[in-house]
């Protein structure tokens, strides 16, 4: 991909990456009878056949001849992209959209723990109370709706943000050691890995044409393509940059799910998430005006 890319375009570009991450919830309502890990292996299925033929065109033809050299924190991205994809699809089938994305919302500081224990990252204070106010608005979110929200739902989406911060923990170390980790095609490989694992829990299969068509939408434009152009953006657009921006994820993911499925956001995400998104986002301004 040698097309140049702005700083402004890369904004745009990741505008519209979030705003195609966030068509799963509401896409996932619309499903007839395909359930759980059948619709996460339909998803990865045609994920991995899509990037089959991106992956060539930004990466080069031997793309694929490269994985079976790449090192272990190679393998050990796929492994995370393989979690995020299966837990985030999963959790969407067993709590509300909302519930999901707000969750997943946590991902930066979860980051920043993460990356201070095992790689010594410093953890800055306005990171630490940040921590603690997005701390308590989850606390708040599903203490509120104890008896409505599924539990299994909650704990399965926040695997979703520990594996991401896991994913960048893993691949900073590789670059601390002068090995750059190429997410693209470590992502095919979390496809490739998310579908051996869902194909014999999604027997005997359920979907209908019509699910499978959705699934095939969700494969192709909410998962592979937007993946591989928010690495692209990511040569581009700065950390802090990247995390208020994808934020928008969950914007639009709940209002598409309350526009386009009736799923109307209860009154303890909305609070629960603005206490969420407003710390996440107050740690990051600050942040970057730092280092400006």
């Amino acid at each position: 991909m040698n097309t140049k890319l702005t700083h402004n375009r890369a904004i745009f570009l990741m505008v519209a990456v979030t705003f195609m991450w966030s068509t799963a919830g509401v896409v996932t309502r619309h499903l007839e009878f395909a359930r759980s890990f059948e619709v996460t292996f339909w998803r990865a299925f045609f994920t991995v056949l899509s990037l089959l033929v991106i992956l060539p065109f930004v990466r080069g033809r031997d793309v694929f001849r490269k994985i079976r050299h790449a090192g272990l924190f190679f393998w050990l991205s796929g492994l995370c992209w393989s979690v995020m994809f299966t837990a985030f699809m999963v959790a969407l089938t067993l709590t509300s959209v909302g519930n999901v994305l707000v969750t997943m919302s946590v991902g930066p500081l979860l980051t920043a723990l993460i990356a201070r224990v095992f790689i010594g990252h410093r953890v800055p204070p306005r990171t630490w109370v940040a921590i603690v106010v997005a701390g308590a608005g989850i606390v708040y979110m599903y203490a509120s709706q104890l008896g409505s929200v599924s539990l299994l739902g909650t704990l399965v989406a926040l695997c979703v943000p520990i594996a991401g911060a896991t994913n960048w923990t893993v691949t900073q170390h590789s670059h601390d050691q002068g090995h750059d980790v190429d997410l693209m095609p470590a992502v095919w490989v979390g496809a490739v890995i998310c579908c051996i694992v869902t194909l014999p829990l999604s027997f005997p299969f359920q979907a209908n044409a019509h699910d499978v068509a959705l699934l095939g939408f969700l494969g192709v434009v909410q998962l592979a393509v937007p993946c591989v152009l928010s690495v692209r953006c990511a040569q581009i657009l700065k950390a802090p940059e990247i995390s208020l921006l994808q934020l928008l994820e969950v914007i639009f993911g709940i209002l598409l799910a309350w526009l386009g499925a009736n799923e109307v956001p209860a009154s303890p995400v909305l609070w629960g998430g603005a206490l969420v998104i407003g710390a996440l986002v107050v740690n990051e301004v600050i942040g970057w005006r730092q280092r400006a």
